[in-house]
C-alpha cells in the first residue's frame, strides 16, 4: 500500500540508522512486523523481558505511516470524554482517557529519558477551540466531566482566547499535561535502543507467506528466509486491513503541511498545539524549528489516485486555513513541505488489539485514530503483559470484542 505521498518533513530532521535485509535463517520467541511508532514502543517494552525478539519491516525503518504522523500527543482527542461515557459506560470511558494521560507521563517520565537523546518531545497544552457558537454548550459539557474526574483541564472565554492569540473563538477548553514529539526520530530513537538491548532488526524485508499453527508461526520472506517465532506482534498500522478485515476500522485520506521557519511571528500564547470541534478537524502545531505543522481536511478515500490528485489543492486551502488563524503570517508564510497520507480511525472510536483464530498466536496491534503514538504506548504495554504474564487488567478496553461491561453512573 501507498501510504503517503508529496514531501514529508520529519525524514530531513533526523539522520536514520540503517538497519541491514535479512540474509538468514532466525528463531526467536516474538516477532515484530512493522517499525513505525507501534513496532518501536513494542520493541522498547519487550527490550526488557529476557525474551529474544526480532523487528522487522518491509520497508526502510519508520518510513511508513509514522513519517506522515504530525506529533501531537494529546490525552483526549477524537472523540471526547463525554462521548466515551456515553457509549461504554462511565468506568470505561473514563479509563480509556486515563490511560491517554498515563501514556504521555510514561513517555516522559520513563521512556524518553532513556534514549539517546530527546526526540523533541516536550509537554505542552492544547487549545481545543469551538468552531461554532453551537459547540460551546458541548465544550462546557466536557469541561465539567473532565473536571470532576480530575483530568487537567481549563476553560478559556471568548475574552481570554482573543488576548492571547490572533484569532476570536466563542470558548475553548485548554488541556494540561498533552505533548509534541518528532515520531520519526522517536520511532527510530526506541529501536536503537531496543537494538542496543539485544532486539535484533532488518529492514526492506518483506514477508511474501506464512504458516500458522499452534506452537509456532513461520514466516517466509521474500528473499527466501524464514523466521520461526513462538508469538507474532503485527505493527503493520493501516496495512493490517489487508490482512485481516476489521469492520470497525475506516481508511480515510488526511493532509499536512510544514511551513517555512516563521512560527515565532504569530501571536501564539504559550505555543500550544491547536484543534477544533468541527469533524473533520483542523489542528496546528509548532515545530522545534519554529515551522508551523498545520494539518487536517480529512477526505473519506481509500483510493491513492483520488487521495494524490487532491495534494495541491489542500496545500493550498491548509495555508489559506492557517492565515485565517494569523492573519500577520499572510505575506511571509510558505509551504516548504506539504504531504497526504492514509488515515484510520474506528468507528467506536477506540484502538485495537486484534486476535483472530485464524491467526493463532498472533496480535494486530491496530492504533488507529488522531492519537496514532499515544495509543501505541498503551497497546504496546498491554500486549507485552499478555505475552509474559498471559493477563492485563485493561486488555477487555481494547480487544476487538469490545467486551467492556457498560456502567453509567447515575
Amino acid at each position: 500500500m501507498d501510504l503517503k505521498a508529496g514531501k514529508v518533513f520529519w525524514k530531513d530532521t533526523f539522520k536514520a540508522r540503517k538497519y541491514p535485509i535479512l540474509e538468514e535463517d532466525l528463531t526467536c520467541d516474538v516477532c515484530i512486523v512493522g517499525s513505525g511508532s507501534s513496532g518501536a514502543h513494542c520493541a522498547h517494552f519487550l527490550a526488557e523481558t529476557g525474551l529474544n525478539v526480532v523487528l522487522i519491516d518491509k520497508r526502510d525503518i519508520s518510513e511508513g505511516s509514522t513519517i506522515a504522523n504530525t506529533g501531537l500527543l494529546q490525552y483526549s482527542n477524537d472523540k471526547t470524554l463525554t462521548s466515551f461515557i456515553h457509549s461504554f459506560g462511565e468506568e470505561a470511558g473514563t479509563r480509556h482517557v486515563q490511560l491517554c494521560l498515563d501514556a504521555i507521563r510514561t513517555l516522559e517520565k520513563e521512556v524518553v529519558p532513556t534514549l539517546e537523546e530527546n526526540p523533541d518531545f516536550k509537554i505542552r497544552k492544547s487549545l481545543y477551540y469551538a468552531s461554532s457558537p453551537d459547540d460551546v454548550s458541548m465544550l462546557k459539557e466536557e469541561y465539567e466531566n473532565l473536571k470532576s474526574r480530575n483530568f487537567p483541564v481549563e476553560y478559556y472565554t471568548e475574552k481570554e482566547i482573543k488576548e492571547k492569540f490572533s484569532f476570536s473563538k466563542a470558548a475553548a477548553l485548554v488541556t494540561g499535561n498533552d505533548a509534541e514529539i518528532n515520531p520519526y526520530k522517536h520511532a527510530h530513537l526506541l529501536i536503537e535502543n531496543a537494538f542496543h538491548k539485544g532486539v535484533r532488526v532488518y529492514s526492506n524485508t518483506k514477508i511474501n507467506g506464512k504458516v500458522l499453527k499452534e506452537d509456532q508461526t513461520v514466516l517466509f520472506t521474500e528473499n527466501g528466509h524464514t523466521i520461526r517465532a513462538q508469538k507474532v506482534i503485527f505493527a503493520t498500522g493501516y496495512e493490517a486491513q489487508e490482512e485481516v478485515r476489521d469492520k470497525n476500522a475506516v481508511i480515510l485520506s488526511s493532509y499536512a503541511i510544514a511551513t517555512n521557519p516563521i512560527a515565532d511571528h504569530a501571536k501564539w500564547h504559550e505555543d500550544m498545539m491547536i484543534w477544533e470541534t468541527a469533524r473533520p478537524y483542523l489542528y496546528a502545531r509548532k515545530t522545534a524549528d519554529n515551522r508551523i505543522i498545520i494539518g487536517g481536511l480529512d477526505e473519506s478515500t481509500g483510493f491513492i489516485e483520488k487521495r494524490n490528485s487532491m495534494l495541491i489543492n489542500k496545500r493550498d486551502e491548509l495555508l489559506k486555513e492557517l492565515v485565517s488563524l494569523f492573519p500577520e503570517l499572510q505575506n511571509e508564510i510558505t509551504a516548504d513541505y506539504a504531504w497526504g497520507a492514509f488515515f484510520g480511525e474506528t468507528h467506536d472510536g477506540l484502538p485495537t488489539i486484534g486476535i483472530y483464530p485464524d491467526h493463532p498466536n498472533c496480535y494486530f496491534l491496530l492504533g488507529y485514530g488522531g492519537n496514532g503514538t499515544v495509543y501505541s504506548v498503551i497497546l504496546s504495554q498491554i500486549i507485552r503483559d499478555l505475552l509474559t504474564k498471559g493477563v492485563h487488567p485493561d486488555s477487555d478496553l481494547y480487544l476487538k470484542e469490545r467486551n467492556i461491561p457498560k456502567r453509567v453512573s447515575h
